[in-house]
């Protein structure tokens, strides 16, 4: 797909898989809830940590990277979060993700400083993060409205690669907790990347997906109907094996079709759309997926429920002219300053109960 062409200009436009017509005629009958995830590229703070490579943000590195371009990054991607959302339902204006998952962070102190900002201060924000061990020190973490969300608990869990001792990437967070009344599971991603070529590196996915999948499938051991949230930045499409297979998500939009064990893929039905969330050398993908298993799918919303997806890539978040026109504006592109926020759009899902 070309880079601004009009599916992914319209992806914002696009409708949720249910319609909004039974919330707009009793909109007092039902509570929403919003979850969302979001890369945040390379959110670095300007202190050497020896422990990890993060030399090219530093004010001597190849990013010349400094406390002004650190602050103008927090306030930008602080004002996107505080952004996601819709307000297309009559009644029902959503703003801003309940709970978010978030990768590429550096350390728990960006977070700490992400939600400080002004635009995200007054939802007082708490944190779920554990340092890994990927060799350049980003991790992935948690953030969380206190006052809508619980935790129960959370650990982080470690992908080893028996061939390879030596083998770093980031580990994946679990995090239990009550939401809307319900006990959820969220487990948050960034599988390994495709350096050395798709093909090449999906042997690394499959690996991550499979430790993922084991672990929705030890809490499905304890209940069969346990909601368990799976998103990231998987760094593979709908598509691939690491999704279809690994994590049994077969490539559809309709949940009805689901076979017992399978897990809804939300973002499938936009993917087949042509609609992506980064865009590389001129092809877009949708790397940042929300998987859920079936006990949140349903018509019954006697308990929370899926709603809809969407990736949010309102018009201030494209690149508007050069040579990346029309893709994610980021913060630094072909060695140039932008000043920009993610080279992904943030995904978000809207979830439903009877109130």
């Amino acid at each position: 797909m070309r880079p601004g062409s009009t599916p992914n200009a319209l992806a914002f436009l696009l409708l949720f898989f249910l319609p909004f017509s039974l919330l707009a005629q009793e909109p007092k009958q039902y509570q929403l809830g919003m979850i969302g995830f979001y890369n945040l590229e390379n959110l670095f703070d300007t202190i050497d940590d020896p422990a990890i490579n993060d030399e090219e943000f530093l004010p001597k590195g190849s990013y010349a990277w400094n406390g002004t371009k650190y602050h103008n990054k927090l306030k930008n991607m602080s004002e996107v979060i505080a952004r996601i959302g819709t307000d297309e339902i009559k009644g029902h204006t959503l703003r801003c993700p309940d709970i978010l998952g978030v990768s590429e962070i550096e350390n728990r102190l960006v977070l700490e400083d992400l939600v400080a900002q002004p635009a995200l201060a007054p939802y007082r924000f708490g944190i779920v993060h554990y340092d890994g061990p990927d060799a350049r020190g980003v991790d992935v973490g948690l953030l969380y409205k206190k006052d809508k969300f619980k935790v129960l608990g959370s650990r982080s869990v470690r992908l080893h690669d028996p061939e390879n001792p030596n083998f770093k990437t980031r580990d994946q967070l679990l995090v239990s907790g009550i939401y809307m009344g319900d006990t959820i599971h969220i487990i948050v991603n960034h599988w390994p990347s495709r350096l050395g070529g798709e093909k090449q590196s999906s042997p690394k996915r499959e690996m991550a997906a499979r430790l993922t999948r084991s672990l929705v499938d030890s809490l499905l051991a304890i209940n069969p109907q346990a909601k368990v949230i799976v998103m990231g930045d998987l760094n593979d499409d709908p598509k691939n094996k690491s999704v279809t297979e690994v994590m049994n998500a077969p490539k559809t939009d309709d949940y009805k079709t689901l076979q017992p064990g399978q897990m809804f893929n939300v973002s499938y039905g936009l993917y087949k759309r042509g609609v992506g969330t980064l865009c590389y050398r001129g092809q877009w993908n949708l790397f940042d997926q929300i998987l859920i298993t079936q006990g949140l799918t349903g018509k019954d919303r006697s308990s929370l429920k899926f709603y809809g997806y969407r990736i949010f890539n309102e018009d201030k978040l494209i690149q508007k002219s050069g040579r990346y026109i029309g893709y994610p504006l980021r913060t630094h592109a072909g060695g140039v300053y932008l000043n920009g926020y993610s080279d992904h759009f943030p995904v978000f899902m809207v979830v439903i109960k009877e109130k």
